[in-house]
């Protein structure tokens, strides 16, 4: 799962104007993105459904990874392969009782205490930050910085995808300091070229590996 964990490309409507989220990710994806995560805080589930189908066809077809951000039954009615979930979702336990198997549960945490906890619940996968800055999450909090993510690298057994102000240029970094993955959404949603950028991430990566 590692290697599949390498980029998640999250969504975002308003960075993407004035394209479609969905084109910006058919890019990422024939470039050679291995996941997408589906973030929307604004739209009911009824008008996030067709677009959460959208990119579950797309995914599909570039066999890459779909996760859905907070929703597990928007995951599981559109037959994602996970959710992510963070501190005022559905628990993961209450989550992992309800998925079916292989259903993979990422959870957002900033401390090795919360993430322990929830690996300790049945998630799968931790996301690690805010590691920089960001002003594409309103309720970040503080930035952890590299040594914040290179501490969660070591209380943890399972995947740590870095979030939070991850750019090309401190890619690097990141995957130096034990990261898994990255997981981005202006550095993608908001590219004029986002298959230049998911290659730029992915070679990135490849030096770490």
């Amino acid at each position: 799962m590692a290697a599949r964990l390498r980029l998640i490309v999250i969504t975002d409507r308003d960075l993407a104007r004035p394209r479609e989220a969905t084109e910006v990710v058919g890019e990422a994806l024939r470039a050679g993105a291995p996941a997408v995560q589906l973030r929307e805080k604004t739209l009911p589930p009824r008008d996030t459904l067709p677009i959460a189908r959208r990119l579950r066809a797309d995914t599909k077809t570039a066999d890459a990874l779909l996760f859905v951000n907070d929703r597990i039954d928007l995951a599981l009615a559109v037959g994602a392969d996970g959710v992510h979930l963070g501190p005022d979702d559905l628990p993961v336990a209450a989550a992992r009782r309800i998925a079916p198997p292989g259903f993979l549960i990422g959870y957002s945490a900033d401390e090795p205490a919360a993430a322990r906890a929830a690996v300790a619940e049945g998630a799968d996968y931790i996301g690690c930050g805010a590691v920089f800055p960001t002003s594409t999450k309103s309720d970040a909090g503080r930035a952890v910085g590299l040594g914040g993510l290179a501490r969660m690298v070591a209380a943890v057994d399972v995947p740590v995808v870095a979030i939070g102000g991850i750019t090309e240029a401190c890619a690097p970094g990141v995957f130096r300091a034990g990261a898994t993955g990255c997981a981005v959404v202006g550095a993608v949603m908001a590219a004029n070229d986002p298959a230049l950028t998911v290659r730029t991430f992915m070679h990135a990566a490849a030096g770490a590996s």
